[in-house]
Order: C-alpha cells, then sequence, then structure tokens
C-alpha cells in the first residue's frame, strides 16, 4: 500500500506540467488566431479602399469624358486613361511654342467642359508638355526638347486661364522626350509624342482646410 501510495504521489507532477502544457499551446494558439483574424481584417479593409478608390477614379474618369463629349465627337482631342491629347502639331508648328489658329480653337472648345467639371470637382488640371527625341535645331532658341515643352506647356496654361479657367486649378508640367505615347521610331510615331495633355489631379488639402474642418465637425 505504501508502495502505491509513493507511485500516486510522483506521478502528480507530470500531470500537472502537461496541463500547464496544453494551457500554453491554447494560448498560444489563441494569439496566433487573434494575429490572422488581425491580418485579414487590415486585409479586408485595404482592399475596400482600394476599391472605394478605383470606385471614385472610374466615376471621376466618366464625368469628364462626358464633358468632353462635344470635342471628343468632333476628333479635335483624345481621351485616353483620364487624359485629354492634343496633337502638338494642330497647336504648334514644328520647334515653335508659338499657338496656330486651329490650336486656339481647340483649346476654346475645352473650356466650358473643363470649367464644368471643375466646379464639381475639387481637383486641379495638369497642363503636360512632350515632344519627339529629336535634338533641337540650331537655330532654335531653346538648349534642348525640355525647354520646349516646358514652354508649350506654359503657353498652353496661359491659354487656357485668358480664356476664362480659375488661375488657381491650372499648372503646367514638361516632360521632354520622357513618357512617350509611342516609340519613336519614325517620322509618324515622333509626331504622336509632339503632344500636350490636360489630366486631372487631386488637389492638396492644405493645413488651413484641415483646421477649418476640425473647427467645424468640433
Amino acid at each position: 500500500m505504501e508502495h502505491l501510495e509513493g507511485n500516486e504521489q510522483q506521478s502528480t507532477p507530470i500531470w500537472a506540467i502537461f496541463s500547464d502544457l496544453m494551457a500554453a499551446l491554447v494560448g498560444i494558439l489563441v494569439l496566433i488566431l487573434v494575429w490572422v483574424i488581425g491580418v485579414q481584417l487590415e486585409l479586408s479593409q485595404s482592399l475596400a479602399e482600394e476599391k472605394a478608390k478605383r470606385e471614385a477614379e472610374e466615376e471621376r474618369r466618366i464625368a469628364l469624358e462626358q464633358a468632353l463629349e462635344d470635342p471628343l465627337t468632333k476628333g479635335l482631342v483624345t481621351f485616353s486613361n483620364g487624359r485629354i491629347g492634343i496633337s502638338g502639331n494642330v497647336l504648334f508648328e514644328l520647334n515653335s511654342d508659338q499657338l496656330q489658329a486651329d490650336g486656339v480653337e481647340v483649346l476654346e472648345s475645352l473650356v466650358v467642359p473643363l470649367k464644368t467639371y471643375l466646379t464639381q470637382h475639387d481637383e486641379l488640371l495638369m497642363v503636360s508638355g512632350f515632344t519627339d527625341d529629336l535634338p533641337m535645331h540650331r537655330s532654335s532658341r531653346y538648349q534642348d526638347n525640355w525647354g520646349l515643352s516646358a514652354q508649350r506647356a506654359l503657353t498652353v496654361t496661359r491659354t487656357l486661364m485668358e480664356l476664362g479657367l480659375p488661375n488657381d486649378r491650372v499648372f503646367a508640367a514638361a516632360f521632354g522626350a520622357h513618357h512617350p505615347a509611342v516609340p519613336n521610331v519614325d517620322a509618324e510615331s515622333r509626331a504622336q509624342n509632339r503632344r500636350v495633355e490636360i489630366s486631372t489631379v487631386p488637389r492638396a488639402t492644405s493645413d488651413t482646410d484641415a483646421d477649418s474642418e476640425t473647427e467645424a465637425e468640433s
């Protein structure tokens, strides 16, 4: 009898240790499960935000395309991936930064739809100038394609503002020969790359605007 009781006393600590190990394992599994659920929730939220962002961008693209229905129908401009494209040959003579009469007419056709779009969306318009990859002629007033693309973008930007677009909603950007629409392989492709594009960009919220929104909420 004493021998049996001694065996029982010796076996008790083993079960206690096993129980502690099981409790520790269960705790670890619970922590892993909580972490997995947290990651899934975070991923679901990120996917939902990305989906909402894409839907908003698609809505803005459709709204802009609808606003430009008339100049698009007449073939005065192109519209792809949210960017309005205008052929450089329509706007300017080769290596020139002076608007041609046809170019002015095209810009005039864009003012009303662009102004309508801006009144409905808190965004800016970026006017981007592009050139082909050929070097500038020695007789040119510009040292390189950067200078020509910048001045063309500025010319279009200033003309749009003179025609009625708000000055604080339009700005110019230059890309030179970079980001061609098609590879520069022949005269036709280079003509396509000599262009001006107008695209919408979000307007950054200033500190003043953020403070005003905070005060309004409080």
